[in-house]
């Protein structure tokens, strides 16, 4: 398999590892998956020059949030596959090691915590919710789980 073919199916099963953790962390802990329908309208509202909300989910409705929600979630997923890749190098695709995979996918909880979480009106870091440290964790915990997910991915693409 070719680099970009491998980094894009790499960025696709790490994202769909961290969606399998947050359906799980729903059934055990009560906690709500992400709903990337917002993600979908802050990204939306870009397109018509509003980047920061107070909160997004006032904010007006975007059509076809909830699709293009979940496509900028899966492609972020594969940008930051590439990122892992360009940080450790394309060795990495062939002999996939768990810890740089790990400790990118724990780097990468700084896009929600200093771009996503302020834009949508959720505050830096999370600062603005009702439990601020609670939410950090769970981003720390998800990010962690994505980058699991680089390695396992990874792994597999090996094995076949």
């Amino acid at each position: 398999m070719n680099a970009v073919l491998a980094i894009i199916v790499t960025g696709i099963g790490a994202t769909a590892v961290m969606d399998v953790w947050g359906a799980i962390r729903k059934r055990l802990f009560g906690i709500p998956p992400a709903d990337y329908a917002m993600v979908g309208r802050w990204i939306g509202h870009m397109t018509r020059g509003t980047f920061r909300h107070d909160r997004i989910a006032a904010a007006a409705p975007i059509p076809g949030e909830r699709a293009l929600g979940w496509i900028v979630h899966y492609g972020t997923g594969v940008a930051f596959a590439a990122g892992l890749i360009w940080i450790v190098g394309s060795e990495w695709l062939r002999q996939p090691a768990l810890i740089p995979a790990l400790a990118f996918g724990i780097g990468t909880v700084a896009a929600p915590f200093l771009l996503m979480q302020p834009g949508m009106g959720a505050g830096v870091a999370a600062s603005r919710t009702p439990k601020p440290w609670s939410a950090r964790l769970q981003s720390l915990i998800t990010h962690a789980v994505f980058g699991f997910g680089l390695w396992a991915t990874g792994w597999v693409l090996q094995q076949g």
